[in-house]
């Protein structure tokens, strides 16, 4: 009933103020036959600059008396339903009708919204995330849109590594708690973030099941992961175990998880994890996974975590660093030690 399904529902509610100048209010007013007769933020960097041919206002109210408009679309980030309210009943209270994102106040959880806007007989819809649509396909969807953390962007201070894979289940987890035990060894303050509900040893400082989030969610969680080690401990490094592979056949679904891990993560520089003769993964390759890497993100990969629990080759790691040109241990038999080495000695070097 609150759900705007075509255009042709917005274009009946022109002409429209637009709260928000960034990505959504720039996209609502590129609909094809909305009228848009002005634009308001709350940011004040933006207050009389042009955006979409309009200069940008800080109130709602001056415009309405400025302005024809019949309807308000509050395009806001998520995070921002505070004033996405206070937008909504201001338009509500002067008889505009509205229009929002679910981004910006999901109108189901907003009762008091509907009735007020009742009274006031004027309309109110929503650009939902169509689950429906998603249900309609699948016979199932979620009860709601799972993307609910705000959009932060964190730039970290401590050098970050990130210990990727070309598969599931080829080391990642191991590899991330035995470098960090490494580095605590040397007397490093060292911060661990595994981002599988598995990680419970030590020296995991917090570990979560990224998988459980919404892939949009995931970079922010690994930002505010960072940015959280960095005011509890202030860590010299920090070591984040990803998930499944960018690459991997097999299983596709968990690739865009591993990309929004390592987004998140913007590492300084990252250890691959291979499991040779993988009995039930089947991995594109170390090279595949390393031009992925290193295309998605700029970070060096620098070594090569083989897990051997399915290879008994003798010289199978002289025979790997051959071939890959990069530094290649079994970390279960001491081979954090040389990875750590290789390590610090690059981020001694982009230092200087």
């Amino acid at each position: 009933m609150y759900v705007v399904s075509s255009v042709e529902e917005l274009q009946k509610l022109n002409p429209f103020i637009v709260i928000g100048c960034g990505g959504g209010g720039e996209k609502f007013s590129n609909f094809e036959g909305v009228e848009t007769v002005g634009f308001v933020d709350d940011d004040p960097k933006k207050h009389g600059k042009s955006f979409c041919g309009f200069q940008v206002a800080s109130n709602l109210p001056d415009l309405f008396n400025e302005t024809s408009a019949k309807s308000v679309a509050i395009m806001l980030p998520i995070g921002a339903e505070g004033s996405a309210l206070k937008y909504a009943v201001e338009a509500i209270n002067s008889g505009k009708n509205v229009v929002t994102s679910f981004r910006s106040l999901p109108l189901m959880e907003n009762t008091s919204l509907l009735k007020f806007a009742n009274q006031k007989k004027v309309i109110v819809k929503e650009i939902s995330p169509r689950l429906d649509v998603i249900e309609k396909i699948f016979g199932m969807a979620p009860s709601k849109c799972t993307e609910i953390l705000p959009k932060i962007n964190y730039q970290h201070k401590s050098p970050v590594i990130y210990i990727g894979g070309t598969s599931q289940e080829c080391g990642k987890r191991t590899t991330t708690r035995l470098l960090g035990k490494e580095a605590h060894e040397r007397g490093l303050e060292v911060g661990v973030i595994s981002t599988d509900e598995m990680g419970l040893e030590k020296p995991a400082d917090l570990n979560f099941r990224a998988g459980s989030l919404s892939v949009m969610d995931v970079a922010s969680s690994l930002m505010g992961s960072i940015k959280y080690l960095e005011e509890k401990k202030d860590p010299d490094i920090i070591f984040v175990e990803s998930q499944a592979s960018l690459t991997e056949l097999g299983n596709p679904h968990p690739r865009g998880l591993s990309a929004a891990i390592l987004i998140g993560s913007i590492p300084d520089a990252s250890i691959l994890c291979h499991r040779p003769n993988h009995p039930y993964r089947k991995p594109r390759g170390i090279m595949e996974e390393i031009k992925a890497i290193e295309s998605v993100e700029p970070t060096s990969v620098l070594g090569i975590s083989l897990n051997l629990r399915d290879s008994d080759e003798e010289g199978i790691l002289k025979r790997y660093e051959s071939k890959y040109s990069l530094p290649t241990v079994d970390v279960k038999n001491g081979g954090c030690t040389r990875l750590l080495d290789v390590i610090m000695n690059y981020l001694g070097e982009i230092k200087k």
